[in-house]
């Protein structure tokens, strides 16, 4: 499983790295799997990277709303650039990853949490992706 915890840390950090550029995923994916070609220093991007990152940008206006309409007290561009892509990622897999088990994506982002946010950070991520969990049949049934 160590595979796919890198496969999400880098697909966090691609998401990242596209909010705080304001450039699209696909575009720094696509940076990305070049340099890993080009530069033998570069760790190659895997296929989980690749399907996490292209899942979430398919659905990500989708993802985006969910977490506004359900982060209390939070708006989506007022939100710590960090937890808010942790949540992006974390929502796709949740939501529409079957092969993932619910806990585990809970604790992934959780971890990405804590290593990479606040202190409030993990139990803040933690409570909106539980949400998320419970409402998960609803929310596949809503998607339009």
């Amino acid at each position: 499983m160590a595979a796919r915890n890198t496969a999400r840390k880098r697909a966090f950090q691609i998401l990242f790295e596209g909010d705080q550029r304001g450039v699209d995923v696909l575009t720094v994916l696509a940076d990305w799997i070049r340099h890993s070609r080009s530069d033998t220093r570069q760790p190659p991007v895997s296929e989980y990277t690749m399907q996490l990152v292209e899942g979430y940008a398919k659905r990500a206006s989708r993802i985006d709303e969910l977490i506004a309409q359900y982060a209390v007290g939070w708006t989506i561009d007022r939100m710590p650039v960090v937890d808010r892509n942790i949540l992006r990622l974390g929502t796709y897999e949740l939501i529409w990853v079957d092969e993932t088990p619910d806990a585990v994506v809970l604790d992934e982002a959780v971890q990405l949490a804590k290593e990479f946010s606040t202190d409030e950070s993990p139990a803040f991520v933690n409570g909106l992706l539980g949400r998320f969990k419970d409402l998960k049949p609803t929310l596949r049934r809503d998607e339009g």
